[in-house]
């Protein structure tokens, strides 16, 4: 069962990459295990941040 779940987790995240919904499980993941203690963006302010970099030239992609 958990082998399945690992699956659909993967396979969703895929599929979002590939149309372009950034991934903000991994963003919270990264800002717990690298920056503890900052904040971290909302998921609205992430999506935001995210299309802007995208298609406005805005932001940085790595923040580390």
């Amino acid at each position: 069962m958990q082998q399945k779940a690992g699956f659909w987790k993967m396979a969703a995240q895929t599929a979002r990459l590939m149309v372009g919904i950034p991934d903000y499980e991994t963003y919270l993941e990264h800002r717990r295990a690298r920056h503890p203690g900052e904040p971290v963006m909302s998921w609205e302010e992430f999506f935001k941040e995210r299309q802007d970099a995208r298609y406005k030239g805005k932001g940085r992609f790595r923040c580390c």
